[in-house]
């Protein structure tokens, strides 16, 4: 089933891409790394020639200041380089104390922040029911006041120096050798944003099908492989491309393709234990997509999400990379990482507004009791985000993307995966929010170069 009637397609792809209040800032792209113009026919070219396989790691619930705040690298948009950032104990009071971004962090955070809508509302704009018609005009602007707030409301007897390094800290070079590892080798987006500002099932939905398809909430359709939406997993085997969906959820939860309800009738057999990924890429034998879930999401998971430890997601990012740097198809794989959300933590970077993808939306009830609709008009928090290949220019910190239809200057957003996805196997855009997504097919190059063999290892640490 498609996502998109042509009614609703024809009347959204009227609207501007990404426009956003924080758009006065999009000056320019910046020059990409090897001269390539995004979606033209030498990139897309290029980019067949060089990818025969995508491995696609998605973790959970990070914001790129959680992440890379303590990161002092050039063109890294974080409180060591340009801050720090503060946030007020209560957004309604100004006299209630200041708190800022600072390091260090806990391995593992104990009190996982709030990050449903209404949540993201509250600690984007101060408010968990701000007004859409006001943002839509540009009158109202987030300005990431309300994650200590958030926090505080969500857990009152928290003690607010507590409150601030779980959701403001940030971690230090030392703590994360691996992440970093990766920004000094390869591919860092700066301006990389979530699908929906809300939680994880939504996001990822979108992440694979150009739209929640209404969603704004873990709900149940989830768990019943009940959404039937178009995803990139039913494009896939139109195309006869091959997939396989690594499942590493332990059965607390649905592996992301099982959502859909296509995929359940046809293709539960591409959902195979994580384990397999191993072999796999070290045996050569990955699919053209390789999907992975990660474990979540409390004590001895991998995916970052809260409770668990943000170096036992570093292992697993580098078991990932050494299984595929190692494997004989390096030199063919774009291995790609990112976040589903940002899961309530601080970034200082207002999210921008976006195209929509469809003409449904969402409503739920916040903790005050107001109801609030989503028209999922606007991107959720800022991701950390990476593209890992030979052909990558070493430590590039990529700015702005173009967006195809417009042309102009535009953050990349979770769907920017599917609209390069779909130059590389011509598959045509789901949504109106993937033919406005800036692509990255540009950033690969013609020439291979030397990598690490293996990245550094994680270690534990507490503060």
């Amino acid at each position: 089933m498609k996502s998109t009637t042509l009614l609703s397609v024809l009347g959204l792809m009227a609207a501007p891409a990404l426009a956003s209040p924080v758009q006065s800032e999009y000056t320019s792209v910046r020059e990409a790394p090897f001269g390539y113009k995004p979606g033209s026919k030498e990139s897309i070219e290029n980019l067949k020639d060089k990818v025969e396989h995508i491995v696609w790691v998605v973790l959970e619930n990070r914001s790129f200041d959680n992440i890379l705040g303590g990161v002092r690298r050039k063109g890294l948009d974080n409180p060591i380089n340009n801050g720090p950032f503060c946030n007020p104990k209560n957004t309604s009071d100004p006299s209630s104390g200041k708190y800022c971004t600072h390091a260090k962090d806990y391995d593992s955070v104990l009190n996982d922040p709030d990050h449903s809508v209404t949540g993201n509302n509250l600690e984007f704009y101060g408010t968990y029911t701000p007004s859409n018609d006001a943002i839509s005009a540009g009158k109202v602007v987030p300005d990431q006041s309300g994650f200590i707030n958030a926090q505080l409301n969500s857990y009152p007897k928290l003690n607010p120096e507590v409150a601030t390094t779980q959701v403001m800290g940030y971690y230090t070079e030392d703590e994360i050798p691996t992440i970093v590892n990766i920004v000094d080798e390869f591919i860092t987006f700066n301006r990389w944003f979530s699908c929906v500002p809300g939680p994880t099932n939504p996001n990822r939905l979108c992440a694979l099908a150009g739209t929640s398809a209404g969603h704004g909430q873990n709900d149940k359709d989830f768990m019943n492989f009940a959404i039937p939406t178009q995803s990139i997993f039913e494009a896939a085997n139109e195309k006869n491309l091959t997939w396989l969906n690594y499942d590493g959820t332990n059965k607390v939860f649905q592996p992301d393709s099982l959502f859909f309800t296509n995929i359940n009738k046809t293709s539960r057999a591409n959902v195979v234990p994580v384990e397999n990924f191993f072999q796999d890429a070290y045996l050569g034998v990955l699919p053209q997509l390789s999907y992975i879930n990660p474990s979540c999401c409390g004590t001895n998971t991998n995916s970052m999400h809260p409770t668990g430890n943000v170096s036992y997601g570093e292992v697993f990012v580098k078991q990932i990379y050494d299984a595929v740097r190692q494997g004989p198809k390096w030199d063919k794989t774009l291995l790609f990482i990112t976040y589903d959300e940002t899961g309530g933590f601080f970034d200082h970077v207002p999210p921008p507004l976006a195209v929509r993808p469809d003409n449904l939306t969402y409503t739920e009830t916040a903790k005050n009791g107001q109801n609030y609709t989503l028209s999922f008009d606007r991107l959720g928090g800022r991701l950390p985000t990476w593209i890992i290949s030979p052909y990558t220019k070493k430590g590039h910190v990529e700015q702005y993307g173009t967006d195809p239809v417009t042309g102009k200057p535009s953050p990349y957003s979770a769907t920017s995966v599917l609209k390069t996805l779909g130059y590389l196997w011509d598959i045509k855009d789901f949504t109106p929010r993937v033919a406005h997504s800036p692509s990255f097919d540009h950033l690969i190059g013609k020439t291979k170069r030397d990598t690490p063999i293996t990245l550094r290892t994680p270690h534990t640490f507490s503060i």
